[in-house]
Order: structure tokens, then sequence, then C-alpha cells
């Protein structure tokens, strides 16, 4: 069965929610499952938490290096301070991540606004 199996307006909705569905629960359901069952100082369980932060780390670089849409019209230096900052408060500010966020954030919008 393919995305154009069936010429119906309500097809496409379904085929997504179906496949998002299958793709992302049964994995939640087998961590849920084997979760359990792995020590937290497990090679397994740190290789799971390494390649999950190189994950967040990549998308962060890619939208600070290569934005799309809005973004894209602020200066590299700005996103990069930004980050930078965020990161910084973030490690002083007690590795709150919401602490890093508001900052991250207000220098972003602070030099958008003192730039445009």
């Amino acid at each position: 069965m393919s995305f154009d199996a069936i010429d119906a307006w309500w097809w496409p909705f379904l085929f997504i929610l179906v496949a998002g569905w299958l793709a992302t629960d049964t994995w939640r359901y087998l961590g849920v499952y084997f979760g359990g069952r792995i020590s937290e100082d497990s090679d397994v369980l740190v290789l799971v938490r390494s390649v999950a932060t190189a994950l967040v780390a990549a998308v962060i670089a890619n939208l600070i290096f290569f934005p799309g849409g809005a973004l894209a019209e602020s200066p590299l230096a700005l996103r990069l301070a930004a980050s930078i900052a965020g990161f910084a408060a973030y490690i002083f500010g007690g590795r709150r991540v919401l602490v890093g966020i508001v900052v991250a954030e207000a220098v972003f919008v602070g030099g958008w606004f003192a730039l445009g």
C-alpha cells in the first residue's frame, strides 16, 4: 500500500497518522519494555544517550549555520552570540535548561531589534 493507493480526501491524513504512529510508538513501547531491564550505567544506554545528544547538537548546528525562513535573515554572528550566551547561562545558571533558553532568546531578540 502506498500514499497514492486511495483517491479520497481523508486518505493522506489517515496515511500520515498511521505511518507516524507506527514509526514512533513502536519504538516507544520497545523502549519502555527494555528500559526497565537495562542498567543506567550500561554501555548500550551510554551509546543511546550519546547518539541522542549528537542528533540534538546536529539539529541546533543546522539551525545556526543553515537556517531557513525568517531566521535566515538574521546575521550569523547574532545566532552564534545567542547560542553561546544561552549555553553559558545554562552552565552558570545551575544547569537549568529553561534559563539557557530564556537567555538565548533574549539575546537573539534584543540583538535583532538593535540591528533592525
